[in-house]
């Protein structure tokens, strides 16, 4: 029989929110927050963390000061609390939103002994008026959610967050409760600190979330997979998180394009509308909702069947909370990742401006999120260790990498190399560094320490950057190496890693994944066949095919067509010319110019082979599009400056020079020859031509940077190939 308290929380559990039992640790920590203690809590998306402060607010003398990052996510919890009570003014939130009359009911209701929690954003907080008003009540605790806000080690750093301490100094002091779905056991200690709760009581559950499907997959015609993925799970809710509010609009006009029920949401858009996309989606007026990360903090929606990253994230937090809000009711959802060196790039590209300190610590974050993506470890294993916990089955059988594992091999002798050089070159250098030693890369680190004349110097050089990357990752998840946060991610070993280079045991390891290193598809063409998967067969007779009319019209293989067009025709079976234009890269001229004995080839073998064609879903492109491309074309035709064409099409330079490339691709003769004379040295244009014509085996900028050296810049290269494309292909 329980005790007169424990019915008492119960009672309170079933009256308000009509519940029977409590969820893991809510319990444990609700009976700490009643107890008056400073109380840390570490729960997943959707373990229950807004009960942990909303009943014991309910049941405490005084109010509640919750602290949350965002309007909209106030708004919800508010209207949540209030469906729970008769009393309207139960909840409230004050900020700027508010107008003064507003702002005058709600402190009357907080006066009156009505409201038991209020909201606040941290700005608001500060506030002198609200300082003095909050002076005159009494505080039965200080919740901070979303606490990770409080760490620049963590995904969604805000300086803001970090003047809680001094403001709730001001106030006045009561226990305080700090709750995030993210944090790393850096993150953890640091906002610890900042909110001066050192020894508040942690409760931490498992970050492991069964019923989610983690999956990675190559960043290549990925808005036809979407779009397919989307139409094979039609009704079911979905988010596709993108990186910039560009993006978001251009995928969602696509989707609605292809009769997918769908809204956007970024910050950008003004807060009305992004107000009534929101319900849109939590009504289930629309299936799909393309978002930045502005958009799903505290948004409790249960039924979401899958969250889709078209760009990488910068962090593996961000990324966990977001593939979080999938399958909160329990049941299954899926997470996919689309993957790209060049997203990275760009990544570290927009980093370039910030102060030097902020710079490493997102470039090692980032480099987590490329381990986790290049990985052939399970998923749920990398995702978890990073956050500091152990899982220890072998097979999770639900993620990619365990349900298609690659093969195995004995990896104990690369481990015990690994350990050894890093042991004679002591703990004050980070992951790249070692590898460099590995490979014996020369470079002007490695000289100033003189490492270059050591033993150790290359001795791995029988393997590339990529396979004692993996080593190297392997090592830390078995916990054989130690990764020092606090000093970027210098590395070094520790008694385990001793223990092992003393008695070695075996160690099966997977090989890295290497994705194809592309772009999605700018013009979209029609989705891969049911499965998505190339006719592999096909594809080799094709490869073989394009050798020979490369060979006849004295051209590289890659000027005829791409790997990927390829692949795309392997999957489509085009035989007509018109078909032809519909795959990744081909355009009409291109198709004219080279497509007959293609078409001939892939008729015969459907033929022969009595195939049935995929002709089941078409995607249809977005008209501005078309428009962008037809601007690009009359401008170079007018021999504008690159900069202007750029600018009138609100345009960055490089995504210009992608529009153009994939005009060029795909069959359109571009003379730009003019610019190029104005932009790049004479002898240097003529060697990057003659390295395309002579030397280069495929079109590929990295192998193009890698063989021309230093004296070449990127912007050189692309420019001269594009020129080269044009007057070789089409």
């Amino acid at each position: 029989m329980a005790d007169k308290k424990d019915v008492g929380l119960y009672d309170c559990l079933k009256e308000y929110f009509g519940f029977d039992h409590f969820k893991g640790n809510q319990e444990a920590v609700i009976r700490n927050v009643l107890a008056g203690k400073d109380t840390f809590v570490l729960m997943p998306t959707g373990g229950g963390k807004s009960l942990c402060y909303q009943l014991p607010a309910l049941m405490m003398e005084g109010v509640a000061i919750v602290i949350s990052p965002l309007i909209a996510l106030m708004k919800n919890q508010v209207d949540a609390m209030r469906t729970f009570s008769m009393e309207e003014g139960i909840a409230h939130f004050l900020n700027s939103s508010l107008n003064k009359a507003s702002v005058a009911r709600v402190k009357e209701d907080v006066l009156a002994g009505k409201t038991k929690l209020l909201f606040f954003a941290p700005e608001s907080l500060t506030k002198e008026d609200n300082v003095n008003f909050l002076r005159k009540i009494k505080i039965s605790f200080y919740a901070i959610d979303e606490a990770h806000c409080i760490s620049e080690w963590g995904h969604d750093f805000r300086p803001e967050y970090r003047r809680i301490r001094p403001i709730i100094n001001e106030i006045g002091p009561a226990p305080l409760i700090a709750l995030t779905a993210t944090a790393t056991p850096k993150v953890q200690m640091d906002i610890q600190k900042n909110l001066g709760m050192l020894d508040a009581t942690v409760f931490k559950s498992s970050f492991n979330r069964p019923n989610l499907f983690y999956e990675v997959r190559s960043k290549t015609n990925a808005t036809k997979e979407i779009i397919r993925y989307i139409k094979n799970h039609e009704g079911e809710s979905g988010i596709i998180y993108c990186l910039s509010r560009k993006k978001v609009e251009e995928l969602a006009e696509l989707l609605a394009a292809n009769n997918i029920k769908v809204a956007p949401y970024h910050a950008g858009m003004d807060a009305v509308t992004r107000a009534a996309n929101q319900d849109k989606f939590l009504h289930e007026q629309v299936d799909v909702i393309v978002a930045t990360i502005a958009f799903g903090m505290g948004i409790d929606k249960p039924d979401v069947r899958y969250v889709i990253h078209y760009d990488i994230p910068k962090s593996l937090e961000g990324y966990y909370q977001e593939t979080g809000r999938a399958g909160r009711d329990g049941r299954g959802g899926h997470c996919i990742a689309f993957y790209s060196y060049k997203d990275i790039q760009k990544l570290e590209k927009f980093m370039q401006g910030k102060p030097l300190a902020e710079q490493e610590i997102g470039k090692l974050l980032l480099q987590e999120t490329v381990s986790y993506a290049e990985s052939s470890v399970c998923r749920r294993k990398t995702l978890l260790h990073y956050f500091g916990e152990e899982f220890n089955e072998d097979n999770c059988g639900c993620c990619d990498n365990c349900v298609h594992p690659k093969p195995r091999f004995e990896g104990m002798e690369h481990i015990l190399l690994m350990l050894k050089v890093l042991k004679a070159i002591g703990d004050k250098f980070k992951s790249d560094y070692l590898v460099n030693m590995l490979v014996g890369r020369n470079n002007a680190l490695i000289k100033s320490y003189n490492h270059h004349k050591s033993e150790w110097f290359g001795a791995g050089d029988d393997h590339n950057d990529r396979f004692w990357g993996a080593v190297i990752r392997q090592a830390l998840i078995m916990g054989l190496i130690d990764k020092n946060i606090e000093n970027y991610g210098l590395l070094s070993i520790n008694k385990a890693g001793e223990e092992y280079l003393e008695h070695p045991y075996s160690v099966m390891m997977t090989a890295d994944h290497e994705y194809e290193d592309g772009d999605d598809d700018e013009t979209v063409s029609p989705p891969a066949g049911k499965g998505g998967a190339a006719d592999e067969e096909l594809y080799a007779m094709l490869k073989d095919l394009r050798k020979k009319v490369a060979r006849q019209m004295e051209l590289p293989p890659f000027v005829i067509f791409q790997d990927p067009s390829l692949e795309d025709m392997s999957i489509q079976y085009p035989i007509t010319l018109e078909e032809m234009q519909n795959i990744t890269g081909v355009g009409a001229g291109k198709a004219r110019k080279f497509g007959k004995p293609f078409i001939e080839l892939i008729k015969k073998y459907v033929e022969e082979k009595d195939i049935i064609r995929p002709q089941d879903m078409v995607v249809k492109s977005v008209v501005n599009k078309s428009v962008n491309k037809v601007f690009i074309i009359q401008s170079i035709d007018r021999q504008m400056d690159f900069e202007d064409i750029a600018k009138a099409r609100d345009m960055d330079f490089d995504e210009l020079l992608t529009e153009i490339e994939a005009i060029v691709h795909s069959g359109t003769k571009l003379n730009i020859k003019y610019y190029i004379d104005e932009t790049v040295d004479e002898d240097k244009a003529e060697e990057i031509f003659l390295y395309f014509k002579e030397d280069a085996e495929t079109d590929s900028l990295e192998e193009a940077i890698k063989e021309l050296g230093p004296d070449f810049t990127e912007e050189e290269i692309r420019l001269v190939r594009i020129q080269f494309m044009s007057e070789m292909g089409n």
